[in-house]
């Protein structure tokens, strides 16, 4: 059987680094020896979310499987493929269901049995359900910290927290500039060449653009607004 391997990292930093993406060729290559996959190539996703299905790699991995070039995918692990129920759901109606195999090293998913369907579609729903399930508790641990009074969310230029509260640094006169211009009618442009003219630096250090500008007046209206 011809196969391509496909693996995704999600991050710049994974991807610059190598170590995932080294681990798993590997283990995909292993994989294909164990069970006599002739490997034609592994597609890479490098600083790639798991969110869509809209990536470059995968997407040139189904019109490999489409044009006849493979038979089957083989990935390390199922949530390098993708994190959601619908969208594999969807791969497995238009792809993996009778078409294609899909293989999945960690899991010992293949999808070329219909035992190996539905257990492909319990370990995506089961996480989901864990996804869904942590989502839910954090979002009750942040509401009870807000009710107590305890400020959750970033802290941003102008801010530091004091004693679980908000509150404003030296640097937040600087906020009042950006706000002071703009209400004058000040193009982001211009406010961003005051500052950088009068040797203001952003949070980290660097210079400011029309972008950090609208930034800090964004976050000062939804502050004021919350």
């Amino acid at each position: 059987m011809k196969a391509v391997g496909y693996i995704r990292v999600s991050t710049e930093e994974q991807a610059t680094q190598g170590v995932s993406l080294d681990a798993q060729k590997a283990k995909i290559e292993a994989y294909a020896g164990l069970y006599d996959i002739e490997l034609i190539e592994i597609v890479i996703d490098a600083g790639q979310s798991a969110k869509s299905l809209n990536r470059d790699g995968l997407q040139r991995v189904l019109g490999m499987l489409d044009s006849g070039k493979c038979e089957a995918m083989v990935i390390v692990k199922l949530d390098r493929l993708t994190r959601s129920v619908k969208d594999l759901d969807w791969l497995l109606e238009n792809y993996f269901a009778d078409k294609f195999s899909l293989m999945s090293v960690s899991e010992q998913v293949d999808t070329r049995t219909a035992s190996g369907r539905l257990v492909l579609n319990v370990l995506m729903s089961v996480a989901q359900w864990e996804r869904e399930t942590i989502g839910e508790r954090t979002s009750a641990a942040l509401q009870h910290k807000k009710s107590q009074g305890e400020y959750i969310g970033g802290v941003g230029f102008g801010y530091t927290v004091t004693g679980k509260k908000l509150a404003k640094t030296k640097e937040f006169k600087t906020v009042q500039l950006i706000q002071r211009m703009r209400g004058d009618g000040e193009t982001l442009t211009a406010i961003a060449n005051h500052l950088n003219s009068e040797g203001i630096k952003t949070a980290r250090g660097g210079k400011w653009y029309p972008m950090t500008v609208s930034n800090i007046i964004k976050r000062e209206d939804r502050l004021q607004a919350g």
